[in-house]
């Protein structure tokens, strides 16, 4: 039962991944800041209902990381090939609608909250194909460097990406979860290492660990990949996750050992 029940959690999360927007392109008439966004087969995109979701989702739990004024998406390239285009992203819908966003220097998007989007059914959609590229949400305290993340900053990203997810699959798969876990929290339910949130960081990882106060502790990590413990309320909101990065062909891979103990 458990093998299944983790079974169900990560086809839920994949659930979460960006679908393709459909062939063909439209525009808004008279317009001048139309982008043919569209015009790529399986271009980059997701539903809007569901990035509201996690809008909300980050507004409900935003005490977790009180230090960020608003949820963000990051465009992030899955892979090193040059695909001749500057990323650039819209909101589509219905009956031509269309929504011009602006990507910062960071190359993240700060989403607007838009009635005429959701009534359009609109899709956030990037001139880039998924192979290429993807649009996941980011939460980072401002001021942090590169090698640094807070672990409050992640708990609140779980949050927004769970509930981003439950808008997929929809309410009786919800529902369905929620009955199994014995919980609506999925991120709280993650206490088994196969069942972690993993995320990305910058580069490869030479070594990661935890620091809170005087405590300090390993993570698992994996390449680019890692995991923290966003379950364990003995690691404040507040506690640092430090890396040190390493080549990108070392291949390096790290072991957990999340017991707090006092840094030497």
């Amino acid at each position: 039962m458990r093998v299944i029940l983790l079974m169900t959690i990560g086809a839920a999360l994949a659930c979460c991944a960006p679908g393709a927007a459909g062939a063909g392109q439209t525009s808004a008439p008279g317009n001048p800041d139309t982008v043919h966004v569209n015009a790529i087969r399986d271009a980059e995109a997701r539903k809007y209902k569901v990035i509201v979701a996690g809008m909300d989702a980050f507004e409900k739990h935003r005490r977790l990381a009180p230090g960020v004024d608003a949820l963000r998406f990051r465009v992030e390239r899955r892979r090193q090939a040059d695909t001749g285009l500057a990323p650039v992203a819209r909101l589509e819908g219905d009956e031509g609608f269309m929504l011009p966003l602006l990507l910062d220097a960071e190359g993240e998007i700060l989403m607007p909250r838009s009635e005429p989007a959701l009534d359009a059914n609109s899709e956030l959609v990037l001139n880039q194909k998924r192979r290429d590229y993807r649009i996941e949400p980011s939460v980072r305290t401002p001021g942090l460097p590169e090698h640094v993340r807070r672990l409050g900053d992640l708990r609140l990203e779980c949050q927004v990406r769970v509930a981003m997810a439950k808008e997929e699959i929809g309410l009786m798969w919800t529902l369905t979860i929620n009955s199994l876990l014995l919980s609506n929290d999925w991120c709280g339910f993650m206490k088994d290492k196969k069942a972690r949130f993993t995320y990305r960081a910058a580069h490869t990882i030479g070594k990661a660990y935890l620091e809170d106060g005087a405590r300090s502790g390993n993570i698992e990590f994996s390449g680019k990949s890692y995991s923290v413990p966003l379950y364990d309320s003995r690691w404040s909101d507040d506690a640092l996750i430090q890396f040190e990065f390493a080549p990108a062909d070392t291949g390096i891979t790290g072991t957990a050992d999340e017991t707090p103990r006092t840094a030497p």
